[in-house]
């Protein structure tokens, strides 16, 4: 049986900023009342009491399901790692960002459907609420009917349209960069590999009509849909008229602008926060932030990034505690549609992380009234 809990002694997140007060949890959501007849009081006296954290795009799991190949047979046991990670980086809720691409092995058709399997199958067993997001390569257009029944099958949520052929060199006979590398990782020769980019780039005149009818068909379903770097205005209007109304990763600040104009939401990376800009040449997430251009931020490839920025765009004097956290948080959920988390409200779902801002760590992240990771000194009050 879940037990009541009571924090006391706390500092808790509410929508403007922090503030003393007791937080009590009953029944795996949040309430205003005292504690219950279960209940067990917590003193966390000088720790703050955040919002569970949700992540809309992280693909950091990888190496827990694929550290070498042939090392992680069984997913569902890979999954039990990934898990524990986002919990002790305080997402409660995370979406796993796994292709379905020409680029093979782990971004192959088949490892989706086993991922998408092992999801579905350990649900049950997991303590968050960890989900799927599909990237689509655009020039997959044989494959719309598999894409359709796989998001039928296991209630997938978000897909987003991807583009990572090397057009250029593609279009100029030259020979793509890191092409060994790429084709050793998808199993195949160089020349395989190399005659599959030239294959998929062939199919672009068909890419428009099979993104819109995917679009077409999924919305309905409650499917939200966006893009992937998008590098200009023309390039975000196009898919907007397309249906797709997220834009992830935007490259420049004229896509981030034309998105937000358009009404679409606008997500970057926290990692590009902490680095000061992004790992290639695109715009630098910060300055977007500054001017109201972001929705809200996920880990990308880096799970422990989203507490970090949080923390270095308040450092910075970037935006309030509260407005970060929000981009992290509340935001985030809102974007998805999940009303019932993101915040620290009655009724809401419990999601909650315990924070230390001495040592600037979390000591415990709790999943709808549930511990999901606990140490140091909150792992010993609840086990005195």
């Amino acid at each position: 049986m879940q037990r009541d809990l009571t924090f006391t002694g706390g500092q808790v997140l509410g929508a403007q900023c922090l503030a003393p007060a007791d937080l009590s949890v009953r029944d795996g959501c949040f309430e205003n009342g005292p504690e219950g007849p279960d209940g067990r009081t917590i003193d966390v006296s000088g720790l703050w009491l955040l919002p569970g954290i949700v992540d809309l795009h992280g693909d950091g799991f990888e190496r827990h399901l694929a550290p070498r190949r042939g090392v992680m047979t069984d997913l569902a046991k890979g999954l039990e790692s990934v898990e524990a990670e986002l919990a002790t980086c305080g997402i409660t809720t995370g979406w796993l960002a796994q292709f379905w691409s020409w680029e093979g092995s782990m971004r192959g058709p088949g490892f989706a459907t086993r991922l998408a399997e092992a999801l579905t199958g350990s649900q049950s067993a997991r303590r968050l609420d960890l989900r799927m997001q599909l990237r689509l390569e655009s020039h997959m257009v044989e494959d719309g009917d598999a894409v359709r029944a796989l998001i039928a099958t296991h209630g997938i949520d978000y897909l987003v349209i991807n583009d990572h052929l090397p057009h250029a060199r593609l279009a100029e006979g030259r020979t793509p960069p890191r092409l060994t590398g790429s084709a050793l990782k998808a199993g195949r020769s160089p020349e395989a590999h190399l005659a599959e980019m030239q294959y998929r780039a062939a199919q672009g005149p068909k890419v428009a009509g099979f993104v819109e009818a995917l679009a077409r068909d999924l919305a309905p379903q409650g499917v939200r849909l966006g893009t992937h770097d998008d590098p200009d205005a023309e390039t975000r209007a196009r898919h907007a008229a397309q249906g797709f109304d997220i834009c992830e990763f935007p490259t420049t600040r004229a896509a981030a602008e034309a998105a937000h104009a358009e009404g679409a939401q606008v997500i970057m990376g926290a990692p590009n926060v902490l680095r000061g800009g992004s790992h290639g040449k695109g715009v630098a997430a910060e300055a977007l932030i500054a001017d109201g251009l972001v929705d809200a931020l996920v880990s990308d490839y880096h799970y422990p990034s989203l507490v970090g920025a949080a923390l270095a765009l308040t450092d910075r004097g970037t935006l309030g505690f509260a407005e970060a956290w929000a981009l992290i948080s509340s935001r985030p959920a809102a974007l998805l549609g999940l009303a019932d988390r993101g915040q620290i409200v009655a009724g809401a779902r419990a999601d909650l992380v315990v924070f230390d801002p001495a040592g600037r760590r979390i000591l415990g992240c709790f999943a709808a009234g549930r511990p999901a990771y606990l140490t140091g000194a909150l792992a010993d009050a609840l086990l005195s």
